[in-house]
């Protein structure tokens, strides 16, 4: 049985959150069709309100606008974010995928999973095409790092 909260919202985003794909409105057709995948009602509930949470967001990240600014992360988010998804996520910041407000909404979104593990740098870059992909005319950064998530990793030449 799969246990994780952001395994059912990876499932999700891969299955029903692709143009062609019917998105399910019946929230309890969903449900069952999640835990006949595996999923553990729980981990739904709480995936369900992860996203619904999602959707609030936009408004709660108004008062982010700091152009330049520095990041320092708590304890607990260092605990919770490996160093080289904390560097992406910087990285994407510097070069304009994601703004300082989505930053911290990727950061929350990331704390907000209630995760016992650390989460590494591949689930961090799921987060942040599930953040970009909620918000209106964040097209072209979503396409960016659809790109980043998906390009083949470069291989040693022989």
């Amino acid at each position: 049985m799969k246990e994780n909260v952001l395994d059912v919202l990876m499932y999700l985003f891969e299955n029903y959150m692709d143009d062609d794909a019917e998105l399910k409105t019946d929230r309890e057709a969903l449900r069952v069709e999640l835990e006949e995948a595996g999923f553990a009602d729980g981990e739904v509930q709480k995936a369900f309100a992860w996203l619904e949470s999602l959707a609030d967001a936009p408004q709660q990240m108004d008062w982010v606008r700091a152009r330049d600014s520095i990041r320092v992360y708590s304890r607990d988010e260092c605990v919770r974010i490996d160093v080289a998804a904390r560097g992406f996520i910087m990285y994407l910041e510097q070069i304009g995928i994601l703004s300082a407000g989505q930053r911290e909404l990727v950061i929350d979104k990331i704390m907000a999973l209630d995760a016992s593990r650390e989460i590494d740098l591949e689930q961090v870059k799921w987060i942040i095409l599930m953040v970009l992909f909620n918000q209106p005319g964040q097209e072209d950064a979503y396409e960016r790092m659809e790109d980043l998530v998906f390009a083949e990793p470069a291989g040693a030449m022989h």
